[in-house]
């Protein structure tokens, strides 16, 4: 699991930065503030949207993940008293 977390933290690193980089460019273009506000918004509601798809992708691969052990066990189940009975 440890290096599960570096891996994890030096993600979570390179996305600070990125935010803060893209930030001070934003910051910086010599365009209206409404233009800088609409971009940000754009960078959030992009950042908003890619959060969600890996949770609704992870979410999904552990209820399939779920199922299968379900079918699984239930195969085991039936396996186990055809055995029985015979």
């Amino acid at each position: 699991m440890k290096s599960n977390s570096v891996y994890i933290n030096f993600n979570a690193l390179g996305i600070a930065m990125a935010f803060v980089m893209l930030g001070l460019s934003i910051w910086l273009a010599p365009v209206d503030l409404s233009t800088k506000g609409f971009w940000a918004m754009g960078v959030f509601l992009l950042t908003l949207s890619l959060v969600n798809f890996v949770k609704y992708r992870m979410d999904e691969r552990a209820t399939q993940e779920r199922v299968n052990m379900i079918e699984q066990a239930k195969t085991e189940r039936l396996l186990t008293d055809f055995v029985r009975e015979s």
